[in-house]
Protein backbone atom coordinates (compact mmCIF):
# COMPACT_ATOMS: atom_id res chain seq x y z
CA UNK A 1 0.00 0.00 0.00
CA UNK A 2 1.22 3.55 -0.65
CA UNK A 3 1.17 6.90 1.13
CA UNK A 4 -0.47 5.45 4.21
CA UNK A 5 -1.79 8.03 6.68
CA UNK A 6 -2.59 6.87 10.21
CA UNK A 7 -4.62 9.20 12.42
CA UNK A 8 -5.15 7.91 15.95
CA UNK A 9 -7.88 9.05 18.29
CA UNK A 10 -5.47 8.71 21.22
CA UNK A 11 -1.85 8.41 20.10
CA UNK A 12 -0.16 5.55 21.88
CA UNK A 13 -3.47 3.95 22.86
CA UNK A 14 -5.09 1.94 20.05
CA UNK A 15 -8.82 2.41 19.73
CA UNK A 16 -11.16 -0.55 19.71
CA UNK A 17 -12.37 0.41 16.22
CA UNK A 18 -10.16 1.06 13.21
CA UNK A 19 -11.48 2.26 9.86
CA UNK A 20 -9.34 1.53 6.80
CA UNK A 21 -10.32 3.62 3.76
CA UNK A 22 -9.11 3.38 0.16
CA UNK A 23 -9.51 6.29 -2.31
CA UNK A 24 -10.81 6.42 -5.84
CA UNK A 25 -8.47 5.78 -8.76
CA UNK A 26 -5.95 8.62 -9.29
CA UNK A 27 -6.76 9.99 -5.82
CA UNK A 28 -4.42 9.75 -2.84
CA UNK A 29 -4.76 9.28 0.93
CA UNK A 30 -4.11 12.98 1.40
CA UNK A 31 -7.33 13.74 -0.46
CA UNK A 32 -9.27 12.27 2.46
CA UNK A 33 -7.56 14.77 4.73
CA UNK A 34 -8.06 17.67 2.32
CA UNK A 35 -11.77 16.95 2.00
CA UNK A 36 -12.43 16.78 5.72
CA UNK A 37 -12.75 13.06 6.42
CA UNK A 38 -10.33 13.16 9.36
CA UNK A 39 -11.70 16.41 10.78
CA UNK A 40 -15.24 15.01 10.63
CA UNK A 41 -14.18 12.11 12.85
CA UNK A 42 -12.30 14.28 15.29
CA UNK A 43 -15.12 16.85 15.51
CA UNK A 44 -17.35 14.02 16.75
CA UNK A 45 -14.75 12.92 19.33
CA UNK A 46 -15.06 9.33 18.17
CA UNK A 47 -12.71 6.77 19.67
CA UNK A 48 -11.82 5.55 16.19
CA UNK A 49 -8.42 5.20 14.57
CA UNK A 50 -8.23 5.98 10.85
CA UNK A 51 -5.93 4.40 8.30
CA UNK A 52 -6.04 6.01 4.85
CA UNK A 53 -4.13 4.08 2.23
CA UNK A 54 -3.39 4.43 -1.45
CA UNK A 55 -2.56 1.83 -4.06
CA UNK A 56 -0.74 1.53 -7.36
CA UNK A 57 -2.87 0.64 -10.37
CA UNK A 58 -0.27 -1.95 -11.39
CA UNK A 59 -0.99 -3.77 -8.13
CA UNK A 60 -4.69 -3.74 -8.96
CA UNK A 61 -3.94 -5.24 -12.35
CA UNK A 62 -1.74 -8.03 -10.98
CA UNK A 63 -4.17 -8.51 -8.04
CA UNK A 64 -1.40 -8.20 -5.44
CA UNK A 65 -3.14 -5.21 -3.85
CA UNK A 66 -5.55 -7.49 -1.99
CA UNK A 67 -2.75 -9.48 -0.38
CA UNK A 68 -0.96 -6.29 0.60
CA UNK A 69 -4.12 -4.72 1.99
CA UNK A 70 -4.77 -7.76 4.15
CA UNK A 71 -1.21 -8.30 5.34
CA UNK A 72 -0.09 -4.70 5.77
CA UNK A 73 -3.22 -3.03 7.16
CA UNK A 74 -5.91 -5.41 8.35
CA UNK A 75 -3.95 -8.19 10.02
CA UNK A 76 -1.90 -5.76 12.16
CA UNK A 77 -5.11 -4.10 13.37
CA UNK A 78 -6.70 -7.42 14.22
CA UNK A 79 -3.55 -8.55 16.03
CA UNK A 80 -4.06 -5.81 18.64
CA UNK A 81 -7.77 -6.59 19.00
CA UNK A 82 -9.22 -3.78 16.90
CA UNK A 83 -12.53 -4.25 15.15
CA UNK A 84 -11.90 -3.28 11.53
CA UNK A 85 -14.29 -1.45 9.23
CA UNK A 86 -12.96 -1.63 5.69
CA UNK A 87 -14.12 0.93 3.17
CA UNK A 88 -13.39 2.76 -0.01
CA UNK A 89 -14.60 5.08 -2.72
CA UNK A 90 -15.14 4.15 -6.38
CA UNK A 91 -12.25 1.82 -7.33
CA UNK A 92 -11.24 1.79 -3.67
CA UNK A 93 -14.74 0.57 -2.86
CA UNK A 94 -14.37 -2.23 -5.37
CA UNK A 95 -11.10 -3.31 -3.76
CA UNK A 96 -12.78 -3.24 -0.35
CA UNK A 97 -15.50 -5.52 -1.72
CA UNK A 98 -12.89 -7.88 -3.19
CA UNK A 99 -11.08 -8.09 0.14
CA UNK A 100 -14.31 -8.56 2.10
CA UNK A 101 -15.30 -11.38 -0.25
CA UNK A 102 -12.14 -13.20 0.80
CA UNK A 103 -12.34 -12.39 4.54
CA UNK A 104 -15.96 -11.67 5.52
CA UNK A 105 -15.70 -13.10 9.02
CA UNK A 106 -12.67 -11.00 9.94
CA UNK A 107 -14.28 -7.60 9.39
CA UNK A 108 -16.59 -5.62 11.66
CA UNK A 109 -18.18 -3.92 8.68
CA UNK A 110 -17.87 -2.73 5.11
CA UNK A 111 -18.38 0.90 4.07
CA UNK A 112 -18.32 1.71 0.36
CA UNK A 113 -19.24 4.93 -1.43
CA UNK A 114 -20.09 4.87 -5.16
CA UNK A 115 -18.10 1.66 -5.67
CA UNK A 116 -16.87 0.57 -9.05
CA UNK A 117 -18.89 -2.60 -9.75
CA UNK A 118 -17.31 -4.05 -12.83
CA UNK A 119 -17.66 -3.67 -16.56
CA UNK A 120 -20.92 -2.97 -18.36
CA UNK A 121 -20.78 -6.57 -19.56
CA UNK A 122 -21.22 -7.94 -16.05
CA UNK A 123 -23.64 -5.30 -14.82
CA UNK A 124 -25.61 -5.74 -18.05
CA UNK A 125 -26.00 -9.45 -17.28
CA UNK A 126 -27.40 -8.57 -13.86
CA UNK A 127 -29.74 -5.90 -15.20
CA UNK A 128 -31.11 -8.33 -17.79
CA UNK A 129 -31.70 -10.84 -14.98
CA UNK A 130 -33.86 -8.15 -13.30
CA UNK A 131 -31.41 -7.85 -10.44
CA UNK A 132 -28.75 -9.84 -8.69
CA UNK A 133 -31.30 -12.17 -7.04
CA UNK A 134 -32.18 -13.60 -10.45
CA UNK A 135 -28.63 -13.69 -11.76
CA UNK A 136 -26.62 -16.90 -11.99
CA UNK A 137 -22.84 -16.35 -12.04
CA UNK A 138 -22.02 -19.83 -13.31
CA UNK A 139 -18.59 -21.38 -12.86
CA UNK A 140 -16.05 -18.65 -12.19
CA UNK A 141 -12.51 -18.48 -13.48
CA UNK A 142 -9.87 -17.79 -10.85
CA UNK A 143 -9.22 -14.27 -12.18
CA UNK A 144 -12.91 -13.33 -12.59
CA UNK A 145 -12.97 -10.94 -9.64
CA UNK A 146 -15.91 -8.92 -11.00
CA UNK A 147 -18.36 -11.81 -11.03
CA UNK A 148 -16.93 -13.06 -7.74
CA UNK A 149 -17.72 -9.68 -6.18
CA UNK A 150 -21.28 -9.82 -7.50
CA UNK A 151 -21.71 -13.34 -6.15
CA UNK A 152 -20.59 -11.95 -2.79
CA UNK A 153 -23.06 -9.07 -3.08
CA UNK A 154 -25.77 -11.61 -3.89
CA UNK A 155 -25.16 -13.27 -0.51
CA UNK A 156 -24.90 -10.11 1.60
CA UNK A 157 -28.62 -9.94 2.27
CA UNK A 158 -28.48 -13.17 4.22
CA UNK A 159 -25.00 -12.75 5.66
CA UNK A 160 -23.75 -11.47 8.99
CA UNK A 161 -21.40 -8.77 7.68
CA UNK A 162 -22.67 -5.24 8.31
CA UNK A 163 -22.64 -3.23 5.07
CA UNK A 164 -23.03 0.51 4.56
CA UNK A 165 -23.45 1.60 0.93
CA UNK A 166 -23.43 5.33 0.17
CA UNK A 167 -24.65 6.70 -3.15
CA UNK A 168 -25.03 10.04 -4.88
CA UNK A 169 -28.45 10.27 -6.50
CA UNK A 170 -27.01 11.97 -9.62
CA UNK A 171 -23.87 9.81 -9.82
CA UNK A 172 -23.17 8.86 -13.44
CA UNK A 173 -22.93 5.22 -12.31
CA UNK A 174 -26.10 5.34 -10.21
CA UNK A 175 -27.92 2.64 -12.19
CA UNK A 176 -25.16 0.16 -11.36
CA UNK A 177 -25.10 1.21 -7.72
CA UNK A 178 -28.83 0.62 -7.42
CA UNK A 179 -28.35 -2.97 -8.53
CA UNK A 180 -26.17 -3.47 -5.47
CA UNK A 181 -28.48 -1.46 -3.23
CA UNK A 182 -31.41 -3.69 -4.12
CA UNK A 183 -29.49 -6.74 -2.84
CA UNK A 184 -28.78 -5.31 0.62
CA UNK A 185 -30.83 -5.52 3.81
CA UNK A 186 -33.08 -2.56 4.72
CA UNK A 187 -31.17 0.28 6.35
CA UNK A 188 -27.91 -0.56 4.60
CA UNK A 189 -28.14 2.15 1.93
CA UNK A 190 -27.68 5.90 2.23
CA UNK A 191 -28.61 8.05 -0.78
CA UNK A 192 -27.90 11.78 -0.91
CA UNK A 193 -28.14 14.38 -3.61
CA UNK A 194 -24.90 14.62 -5.57
CA UNK A 195 -22.63 13.09 -8.16
CA UNK A 196 -19.37 11.17 -8.37
CA UNK A 197 -17.34 13.74 -6.46
CA UNK A 198 -15.74 14.59 -3.14
CA UNK A 199 -18.48 16.89 -1.76
CA UNK A 200 -20.96 14.03 -2.13
CA UNK A 201 -18.58 11.52 -0.58
CA UNK A 202 -17.90 13.87 2.34
CA UNK A 203 -21.64 14.06 3.09
CA UNK A 204 -21.92 10.28 2.85
CA UNK A 205 -18.96 9.95 5.22
CA UNK A 206 -20.58 12.19 7.81
CA UNK A 207 -23.78 10.16 7.56
CA UNK A 208 -21.80 6.94 7.98
CA UNK A 209 -20.07 8.24 11.10
CA UNK A 210 -23.35 9.30 12.67
CA UNK A 211 -25.20 6.13 11.71
CA UNK A 212 -22.56 3.51 12.43
CA UNK A 213 -19.84 4.81 14.74
CA UNK A 214 -21.38 7.50 16.95
CA UNK A 215 -22.19 6.20 20.47
CA UNK A 216 -25.76 7.45 20.07
CA UNK A 217 -26.58 7.53 16.33
CA UNK A 218 -28.12 10.79 15.26
CA UNK A 219 -29.83 9.39 12.21
CA UNK A 220 -30.61 6.13 10.45
CA UNK A 221 -28.44 4.68 7.71
CA UNK A 222 -30.29 6.86 5.25
CA UNK A 223 -32.78 6.51 2.51
CA UNK A 224 -33.30 3.00 1.28
CA UNK A 225 -33.14 2.43 -2.45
Amino acid sequence: MTGVICDAARPGHPASIRVVMLPAAYAAPGDFVQHGFVSAVRARRLDVDLVLAGFELQHVTDRSVLTRLWQELILPARSIGARVWLGGISLGGYLALCCAEQHPQELAGLCVFAPYLGSHIVTGEIARARGVAGWTPGELAEEDDERRVWRFIQALGAGSLTVHLGLGREDRFASRHRLMAAALPPGSVDIVSGGHDWPTWRKLWENFLDARLAPHPQRSAGEAS
